[in-house]
């Protein structure tokens, strides 16, 4: 079984889309998950405090500043705006594809993990993530 979810993100930030996988799911098998960007990733991340989701992001943000920041001087691809070639390097670093087990229709995540895009552009976007069950 496969299908594609697209979701709309408002810059950058953890969007959870768990809810929309557990409705796919269905038997016992292996679920893949691979977004078709280059500007965003995957996670697996804790889902009770959004603080989480807060720090993540603003240690990304310090980790891999925009191209306008001094230290990123050195960074040629300039000409998408100063938070592409810094969403580029991020995606780089984190998975864009994860793999779940799903034991009778229930994806084995852990109490607290939800499933989430992590968008690393500015601007809104709409983001397509194909997700395939294998059993």
């Amino acid at each position: 079984m496969q299908t594609t979810f697209e979701i709309a993100t408002n810059g950058q930030g953890l969007y959870e889309f768990t809810p929309h996988v557990r409705t796919f799911v269905q038997g016992t098998g292996l679920l893949t998950l691979f977004v078709r960007h280059t500007s965003c990733s995957l996670l697996i991340q804790e889902n009770a405090d959004p603080e989480v989701k807060t720090d993540l992001r603003n240690y990304f943000a310090r980790l891999v500043p925009p191209t306008t920041d001094p230290s990123m001087k050195y960074l040629t691809h300039t000409y998408e705006g100063p938070d592409d070639m810094p969403a580029h390097i991020k995606a780089a670093m984190m998975p864009v594809s994860l793999s779940i087990p799903v034991t009778d229709g229930t994806l084995t995540l852990g109490t607290w993990q939800g499933i989430y895009l992590f968008e690393h552009r500015d601007r809104p976007h709409r983001r397509s993530v194909v997700v395939h069950l294998s059993s």
